[in-house]
């Protein structure tokens, strides 16, 4: 059920001053700050977690862009397809193919998201939802429900990835093994199902422990793709010249018939993407920009490359031009290589749905969940149980519900690029703004990178009813789950301040009457420090006593990641025997009232735990037809107040020093 502090306005609701987006985020600045392990353990970590995904596309991409092109068709992503062998594709398709690859890597991962958006940082903080938060900081009195759905459908299609992702990756990956296997055909589904339960598992060790494992292996596996595109673009020299967009340009001139079909493919190279900036948090900005400056784009280039002189100079290699870029002694060995690739593929999004689900908690857009900060030296390192469970049972259903990748393909990239298309709207707002750019000098900015991610959208939206719904589906799902939460919290906020009492008021009203004094100090939590906390006025009304010394305790949370101890708390006296107190965390901060209460003392003020009781009021929320939502909606909000993290541990302060409160409201 909802404690008191869950009544507040959905841009300021209680989860947000709660700080509920503890103690897990990113130094400002990128890795400068972080200190286990270092600048290099970091930038090495985020090729296990950040690159994933992106690091798996030469598997499939070049081969389904080609097919597009040439009209033959796809097999889906992994699948086979069988060709005319003997006849060549023209070079002009091959140019053009990489060249449109290459610019897609060049303007949408490195200029858009390695660039810019890496920039657009709330304190090293990344992802949809820290750009709503920029944006409506930059707005101020302007902000409006306009970004807080911006925000809301960013973050339902990240989570539409999030499970696509693992699903169709670890699919692809045990696909594979059937190269090398063929009885292992018919386990496929229960292979992946194993493999994908074990990788949630492992989550609750840390994101670190993860990045440890996953860095090397895919530290190994860039320097792969970069020796074997290396190996064959001998076979053609002329693949260069796809370094000219001049080529990507012309394509769209001579076919425009496939155009959108080959924009459809192309994206697949450019999956992932999203993950450099939401999981920012983890590693920082610097190591995140190194690794992809300095060997995943590279790799990335040279394994595209590779394969396009592969095809110029043998036709039928198109059929699986990775594979046969390698020697064939090798190709047991890539096979392998390759199916470890695509499981780490999958923990890029899952880190970043934890990072999404952290800032959505601390906006006000989800009730309070438990977050666990799994590393003491790094920030960033986080693990939400909840969301760990969520995410597997969903890729679980779609992994035995279509049973193949080639099924699973044409869901994935409707998510993927509606979350950038509405990245790049809200990029607009901050840079505007915020960065108090001019209005021509932002839209310059800003509307080829929008151009493209629409441009990439529409291509996908063909996939609608051949299993892109299921983004869409899920996307819808989500946006009224937030949507109710925040109008729920707003009524309910509005319709308790009608009856709240206000605090100087009571002071003065206990001052003429005062009721019998019991000894110790009494902490009040509520969102509001301005009226009268109703554990207050129950105690008050049912106990009829008051402790010698009242505490009204508002924690709020900033909008940097870390508060100096300093600053931590706010002291302010009202009478002899109330004093307000503010106590402020950042929003990569875990409240801990105690301890913040114990720092009052170098201000002189007493403060002993044993002999304070807390004070929280527990609300029984009930569902009334005059509450200005259906009566559907107003269940659904209660049941999501009664799945917020308990008030007592989230604040870690000792049970047996709180006094829960009981009331009853209907919303």
């Amino acid at each position: 059920m909802g404690h008191d502090q869950t009544n507040s306005p959905p841009q300021r609701t209680e989860d947000s001053r709660f700080g509920l987006d503890d103690g897990h985020g990113a130094s400002h600045g990128g890795a400068s700050k972080h200190s286990h392990g270092g600048y290099a353990t970091l930038a090495l970590g985020a090729l296990g977690v950040v690159y994933g995904d992106i690091g798996t596309s030469p598997l499939y991409a070049l081969r389904e862009t080609v097919l597009a092109a040439t009209g033959m068709g796809a097999g889906g992503h992994g699948g086979t397809v069988d060709l005319a062998l003997n006849a060549p594709i023209p070079r002009g398709i091959i140019i053009g193919v990489l060249s449109l690859i290459l610019w897609s890597l060049v303007v949408v991962v490195t200029l858009k998201y390695v660039v810019l958006l890496l920039s657009a940082d709330n304190n090293g903080e990344g992802g949809t939802l820290t750009l709503v938060a920029l944006a409506q900081r930059a707005l101020g009195r302007m902000r409006g429900g306009v970004v807080l759905f911006l925000g809301m459908a960013g973050a339902a299609l990240f989570y539409g990835d999030a499970v696509i992702t693992p699903a169709i990756s670890v699919l692809s990956a045990v696909e594979g093994i059937k190269l090398v296997t063929p009885a292992l055909d018919e386990y496929v589904v229960s292979i992946a199902s194993g493999i994908l339960i074990a990788l949630f598992l492992v989550q609750s060790r840390g994101t670190e422990k993860v990045a440890n494992f996953f860095g090397p292996i895919m530290m190994v596996w860039f320097l792969t793709l970069a020796g074997l595109g290396i190996y064959h673009i001998s076979d053609d020299l002329g693949v260069f010249a796809s370094i000219n967009p001049y080529w990507g340009l012309r394509f769209f001139f001579d076919h425009p018939g496939v155009s959108l079909a080959v924009l459809g493919s192309v994206c697949l190279a450019v999956t992932g993407a999203e993950a450099l900036y939401a999981d920012m948090g983890h590693f920082g900005r610097g190591p995140i920009r190194s690794a992809w400056i300095w060997l995943v784009f590279p790799a990335l280039w040279l394994n595209y490359l590779g394969q396009g002189a592969l095809i110029l100079s043998d036709a039928s290699a198109i059929d699986n031009p990775f594979y046969k870029l390698a020697p064939q002694g090798f190709i047991l060995p890539l096979v392998i290589m390759a199916t470890i690739a695509t499981i780490i593929a999958s923990q890029a999004v899952i880190t970043g749905a934890f990072s999404l689900t952290r800032q959505a908690v601390q906006l006000g857009l989800l009730p309070r969940l438990e977050i666990r900060h799994t590393s003491e030296q790094t920030s960033g390192q986080i693990f939400i149980p909840r969301i760990n469970a969520i995410l597997l049972i969903v890729v679980l259903v779609l992994v035995w519900t279509f049973r193949s990748s080639s099924n699973l393909s044409h869901a994935y990239g409707i998510s993927v690029f509606g979350a950038m298309v509405v990245d790049s709207l809200l990029a607009f707002i901050v840079i505007w703004k915020g960065w108090r750019w001019g209005l021509a000098a932002t839209i310059a900015v800003i509307a080829p990178f929008l151009i493209i991610d629409v441009a990439f959208f529409a291509a996908n939206m063909l996939k609608l009813f051949s299993g892109g719904y299921v983004p869409v589906m899920m996307a819808v799902v989500l946006i009224v789950l937030m949507w109710t939460w925040v109008r729920g919290t707003k009524i309910l906020f509005d319709k308790t301040r009608k009856t709240d009492v206000p605090l100087l008021e009571l002071v003065g009203m206990l001052s003429k009457s005062p009721p019998y004094r019991v000894k110790g100090m009494a902490v009040f939590l509520t969102s509001d420090p301005e009226t009268a906390p109703a554990s207050l006025l129950h105690n008050l009304k049912h106990n009829k006593v008051l402790h010698e010394r009242n505490v009204i305790l508002t924690v709020r949370s900033a909008d940097t990641p870390r508060i100096a101890e300093e600053e931590r708390v706010r002291l302010s006296r009202i009478t002899d025997d109330f004093w307000r107190v503010d106590l402020v965390y950042g929003y990569m901060e875990s409240p801990n009232v105690p301890k913040g209460l114990a720092i009052l003392r170098k201000q002189g003020f007493k403060f002993d735990i044993m002999s304070t009781s807390f004070f929280l009021s527990r609300r029984s929320i009930k569902a009334s037809p005059q509450s200005g939502m259906p009566v559907w909606q107003d269940n659904l909000y209660i049941s999501l107040t009664k799945s917020a993290t308990d008030a007592t541990s989230f604040f870690q302060i000792p049970t047996g020093r709180v006094v829960e409160v009981g009331t009853q409201v209907t919303v």
